[in-house]
């Protein structure tokens, strides 16, 4: 089973004004275990940030001038997200931009469920807590993930910090690893694995640097003091 979380920035609130995907963050689940293979982008989106947006995630126009366009980066984006499971907190707004992004290629995309599955983290939160906040921030703090680093909204952070909500909101990671693994195993061990095409573009890496590496390992370690929970320390990443 193979799961995408993933999260947007914006220009702004409603595509059909105009506005663009300006960064998507993405963290990889396979069988409910982090793998670290990320796919993080920032987007030229040929028009200019709304102020309020700005202020939200704080990535402006300058920023943003020698950046990639959304057309420029769209076969990588697909080849990442094939055939998975997105997980979206609130996943019509996100879902609605990358529709409307592919609109606009050349090519003719389809929507994102052709290719996707879809799972609303919000959705699922209003269910589980009904009458409750269930924002990301208010679920970090229901489930003990440490979010202090969220001063503005990014797409990878927050994604990373949904993959730990998600993981924890629906029964934790091991267990249900364990369970995957010994299922897999009275099957024969084989049945599970999915060869990928030789012809599939490669991914841009990006390797963080010795000071983010750090920055990364002291939040982990905070997590795990407050939660006694960090599955990103549990899966060795």
């Amino acid at each position: 089973m193979r799961q995408i979380v993933l999260d947007t920035e914006t220009t702004g609130l409603e595509p059909s004004q105009g506005h663009r995907i300006i960064e998507i963050g993405c963290v990889e689940l396979v069988n409910r275990k982090l793998t670290g293979r990320h796919y993080h982008q920032y987007i030229n989106p040929e028009r200019e940030v709304d102020a309020g947006a700005m202020e939200v995630h704080g990535i402006s126009n300058e920023f943003l001038v020698d950046k990639p366009t959304f057309a420029q980066i769209a076969d990588d984006f697909l080849a990442y997200v094939n055939g998975a499971e997105l997980i979206i907190h609130n996943a019509p707004f996100d879902v609605g931009f990358i529709n409307s992004e592919f609109r606009l290629l050349a090519d003719g995309k389809k929507p994102i469920t052709q290719y996707c599955g879809i799972l609303d983290t919000l959705a699922m939160a209003r269910n589980k807590h009904p009458g409750q906040k269930n924002n990301l921030d208010a679920l970090c703090k229901r489930y003990g993930v440490d979010n202090s680093q969220r001063d503005l909204h990014g797409a990878l952070l927050d994604a990373e910090i949904l993959a730990d909500v998600y993981l924890l909101m629906t029964g934790g990671q091991e267990a249900l690893s364990f369970a995957a693994a010994n299922e897999q195993k009275q099957q024969g061990g084989s049945e599970g694995i999915r060869r990928l095409s030789a012809a599939r573009p490669p991914l841009p890496v990006i390797m963080a640097t010795q000071d983010e590496l750090a920055a990364h390992t002291k939040k982990l370690e905070k997590l795990q003091k407050a939660s006694g929970a960090c599955v990103w320390l549990q899966s060795g990443e």
